[in-house]
């Protein structure tokens, strides 16, 4: 397992930065920072506060660094969150003005990491559907199918990585081995990144992380229609759930996946058929 720790760091004001553990650094899932309350270290099985309580300027130093004082990047923010550099998700709240947050006062960090076997019971057959609440290891998992697949076929695998957060960037060079078949497509919406990447790439795999919107779906099942293999995360808690929600009746009716993922609380995972 990979954490790209320097990145995770670099978020953090100093004073705050100097309280993550050398140690157990590897099995920490988030990060959360509230207004005058001590940083909470949250673990796969505890949780820890640490330091003074956090101040206004920590939570702004946390949102600027993560954005890179882009105006580009913060604008993400209107949807609740925006990814810093190693693809560590930021969420925030606090004061909201218009479809923006005025005034900071709280910070959740999810850190992104990279754990490799854990897709190994998944079969490499058919497109598969991963789902699970927030938090639950959806991309963590999908990153190591994707590198797998990889690894495994001599066809290519294409990724649209909208928020930059599957196979993240640094100075031009992923953070994670994303397997020697594998093409990335960052920072563009999942419609047209699935279609970008059909006309131009020749995936035999197409791969993505949340599916949120109708338009996503309708995609997808065009990449079907192309003979295109269909790898991506969505949230429902089961199958059931998930074929009740109207967003997801197109991939659904359409029968875009045959398999699913299901996320348990403690990140591992069991394979259903979606019999419908």
């Amino acid at each position: 397992m990979k954490v790209v720790q320097a990145q995770l760091q670099s978020i953090l004001p100093m004073h705050l930065r100097s309280l993550l553990p050398a140690e157990n650094i590897e099995s920490l899932t988030e990060i959360r920072l509230r207004l005058s309350y001590p940083m909470q270290l949250i673990y796969l099985n505890k949780t820890a506060e640490v330091g003074k309580p956090v101040s206004l300027d920590d939570l702004n130093f946390c949102v600027n660094t993560a954005s890179r004082y882009s105006p580009w990047n913060a604008a993400s923010m209107k949807q609740g969150y925006l990814t810093a550099p190693g693809g560590h998700r930021i969420g925030v709240c606090g004061e909201t003005a218009g479809e923006g947050i005025r005034s900071l006062t709280s910070v959740c960090i999810r850190v992104a990491k990279d754990l490799q076997g854990i897709s190994d019971q998944m079969p490499i057959r058919d497109s598969i559907l991963i789902i699970g609440p927030p938090g639950s290891g959806k991309t963590t998992l999908l990153r190591d199918y994707i590198r797998r697949i990889s690894a495994k076929c001599k066809s290519s695998v294409c990724v649209v990585d909208e928020r930059c957060e599957i196979f993240p960037f640094s100075c031009g060079s992923p953070c994670f081995n994303p397997g020697k078949q594998t093409d990335i497509l960052s920072g563009c919406s999942k419609e047209r990144g699935i279609n970008h990447v059909i006309r131009s790439m020749g995936p035999a795999w197409v791969a993505l992380d949340e599916i949120t919107d109708a338009k996503d779906c309708d995609a997808m099942v065009q990449a079907l229609w192309c003979g295109v293999k269909v790898i991506a995360t969505a949230h429902a808690s089961s199958v059931n759930d998930l074929l009740l929600r109207p967003v997801y009746q197109p991939i659904v009716n359409s029968k875009v996946f045959s398999t699913v993922a299901v996320m348990h609380p403690d990140k591992s995972y069991h394979l259903e058929r979606i019999s419908r």
